[in-house]
């Protein structure tokens, strides 16, 4: 008996656990019910659209609902062209080049392999997700359109009834986002960011009047388990300005590290003086004065500022959060109005509106082209070889899994296959037994479908941990019973397309999972590699003597690394998703990583700036002398940064020379060529140039003596 006992303990941790993970994952939190009503909403009327006016295809509407970023409506009526433009082109493609191919089959299966190849190339260097989801889904349900042994006629029809889906749910997302923009006029990025900052302000003030408050310090757990991935890919895909996304970027990463810290407070007994109330209150008044100035589109300020108070040395999580708010701080400074600045441009960096600046270089591109045209390709060949034509699901399942990236492998083959089991066998075939017959209306299956998208849709909102999960649930769901304009409620179709859906998925895991794969802590470090010697090149900017080509250089870099630390802080998301013997050791590696790539990004933003002196764009122009001690300065931080790289990759490489000399050269070719002027009366330039360029040197000498006195595996 005492065995039995003992035996059912690890189960009962076990649904301990389960139970507190779903709870702390599905709880609400700010901005989730609005996120989650626009994902129904959007959806539903894309399906009854579809419905009533016999649009086959609307899955992909549907799904395309779910999929796109909600940043700014600005942003999403710019990305409503995009979409159009690529859904014109997909459809030419498929038009324009099978009617050369159809006749032969052996041409026509090198087109249906290529075609799969460059759906993936397209969703690797698409800078528009809108425009990836919209060219993928065509060209997945497109291909398998053409194989059937159907007049050329039918086959154009559907090819164009296509289209029509993705059109609808391009009028229907658009008109959504003006809707709820009316009714809530500040962008979701902003609203976001300054939620998380009212509830960090929150606790830091009950921890002031000495009361704890348990809600608040629930609510920032829930916070940090959500994570920022939504808003960064919000960001990512948005068509801000460069100058605006890349400060952004770095105030949102700063904005997740305060939440982090803030929640791992709770898990210390705080016990503060005198000292330590002024210095938290000097906090949280700060935070307050940063929430106010974002959503009132000013550049954030401090209230006062947190390092002239006593250092907090009972509670050192404490300084830590003063270091992140002064960060935030400095991100905007001298910046103009926030509202001009996000819809301003650097007319010296064109931005591109397509294709990526690194599209042709980057081999990235080409491993992500060949992972997923080779996935896509083997379901292909497979349900043509068991003559299966109802299992060609499995191609759109490639293409649509492949554009949510989420933690380990592991993990996501965990979500993948359970989501298609909830939604494609428990709920999609469920429904199709027990409720579809029953059913003579559209009003009936539109509460089903409300009831079941609602539910993707709240798992789908979760932390990385688990929206794929919901993402999953909806894909199988809707590819039953949206495929045509009726209610399916043929059971040998359902099993059909639940088997393409799995087929794909396993495809997913033996090859696109496994090739180039790597565990995520690997996969952190080697990015975290990568941004080093990208920041280390953009110091040695400009190299060509040709303005126009230094400058296009810079902006190709400022992308590139952008894409680095973003693709760094997925990694180290992912980090926290894998389990095994070196979880100890990757989890203390991500911890340091973490901590220097928040000061990276800082030292990004503030090059941005400086980099305008040494283009010597108007209004920045310098005296020869000092931009030539600009210059020498640049040139040994880019060999600091070097020499970092070569020590994280275990590279023999001598010990980077301090950069104080080369600081200390600049400021005084300053007081050389300005001798008598006071600090405050020097030119407007410089009395914004020097304190950047002190800040950068700081920063970057911090990371370098604790990359030294580290020892990395």
């Amino acid at each position: 008996m005492a065995t039995a006992v003992q035996s059912a303990v690890p189960w009962r941790q076990s649904f301990a656990w389960l139970r507190q993970f779903l709870r702390d994952e599905l709880a609400p939190y700010p901005g989730r019910g609005a996120v989650v009503a626009r994902m129904v909403i959007g959806t539903t009327l894309v399906m009854i659209i579809c419905m009533t006016f016999g649009i086959p295809y609307a899955f992909q509407g549907a799904i395309f609902v779910l999929l796109v970023s909600r940043e700014s409506l600005h942003a999403t009526l710019q990305s409503a062209a995009t979409i159009l433009v690529a859904t014109a082109i997909g459809a030419a493609y498929l038009l324009l080049t099978v009617g050369f191919l159809v006749s032969d089959p052996l041409l026509h299966l090198f087109w249906v392999i290529g075609s799969l190849f460059l759906a993936f190339y397209a969703m690797s260097v698409l800078t528009s997700y809108f425009a990836a989801v919209i060219f993928a889904v065509i060209i997945s349900v497109g291909v398998p359109l053409w194989d059937r042994l159907l007049p050329a006629e039918n086959n154009v029809e559907d090819t164009l009834r296509l289209c029509l889906a993705a059109l609808v749910a391009i009028m229907v997302t658009a008109g959504v986002e003006v809707i709820f923009a009316a009714l809530k006029p500040q962008d979701d990025l902003t609203v976001s960011i300054a939620d998380r900052l009212e509830s960090v302000a929150n606790l830091l003030r009950s921890y002031v009047e000495g009361k704890p408050d348990r809600l608040s310090q629930q609510k920032i757990i829930s916070l940090s388990l959500v994570g920022m991935s939504r808003m960064r890919r919000d960001l990512e895909h948005s068509n801000y300005s460069v100058p605006y996304a890349e400060k952004m970027g770095a105030v949102v990463a700063f904005t997740g590290r305060l939440v982090d810290v803030a929640a791992t407070l709770s898990d210390f007994p705080v016990q503060l003086s005198d000292d330590d109330r002024s210095y938290l209150r000097s906090l949280t008044e700060s935070i307050v004065a940063i929430r106010n100035d974002l959503l009132a589109g000013r550049p954030p300020h401090l209230a006062s500022s947190p390092q002239e108070a006593k250092p907090v040395e009972t509670v050192p999580l404490l300084r830590e959060i003063g270091q992140t708010v002064t960060l935030i701080a400095e991100v905007f400074t001298g910046s103009q109005s926030l509202h001009a600045f996000a819809r301003s441009s650097e007319p010296a960096e064109p931005r591109m509106q397509i294709f990526a600046p690194d599209t042709f270089s980057n081999p990235d591109h080409i491993r992500f082209c060949l992972r997923g045209g080779l996935t896509a390709s083997l379901c292909y060949v497979i349900y043509h070889l068991v003559a299966w034509p109802g299992i060609s699901t499995a191609i759109t399942t490639c293409l649509l899994t492949a554009l949510t990236t989420v933690g380990s492998s592991r993990q996501k083959q965990v979500l993948r296959f359970g989501g298609a089991f909830v939604g494609g066998v428990i709920i999609g075939i469920g429904a199709q037994a027990f409720i579809l017959p029953a059913l003579d209306s559209i009003t009936g299956f539109t509460l089903l479908f409300v009831a079941v998208t609602f539910l993707a849709a709240w798992f789908a909102t979760s932390s990385p941990r688990l929206s794929y999960f919901g993402i999953q649930i909806a894909l199988a769901f809707y590819l039953i019973n949206l495929q045509e304009f009726k209610f399916q409620t043929s059971l040998s179709v359902a099993r059909d397309r639940v088997a393409g859906i799995l087929l794909g998925l396993i495809a997913m895991w033996l090859v696109f999972d496994q090739l180039w794969g790597a565990p995520a802590a690997v996969a952190m470090k080697r990015a975290f590699v990568t941004t080093v010697r990208l920041l280390a090149q953009l110091f040695r900017e400009p190299i060509s003597s040709d303005h126009a080509v230094a400058v296009q250089q810079s902006y190709a870099l400022r992308e590139s690394i952008g894409v680095s630390l973003n693709r760094l802080r997925e990694q180290a998301d992912a980090v926290m998703l894998e389990f095994g013997s070196a979880r100890e050791r990757d989890l203390a590696l991500r911890a340091q990583l973490f901590q220097w790539q928040l000061r990276l990004r800082s030292v990004f933003v503030a090059r941005i700036a400086l980099l305008k002196y040494r283009l010597r764009l108007r209004g920045f122009e310098l005296p020869e002398t000092i931009q030539a001690a600009q210059h020498e300065f640049d040139m040994s931080l880019a060999a600091l940064l070097d020499g970092l790289a070569d020590r994280l990759e275990g590279k023999p490489a001598p010990r980077p020379p301090s950069i104080e000399a080369a600081l200390q050269h600049l400021e005084q070719e300053v007081r050389l060529y300005y001798p008598t002027e006071p600090p405050e009366h020097l030119p407007e330039q410089l009395r914004t140039f020097l304190p950047l360029t002190r800040r950068v040197c700081l920063l970057l000498q911090s990371v370098a003596d604790e990359v030294l006195a580290t020892p990395l595996p």
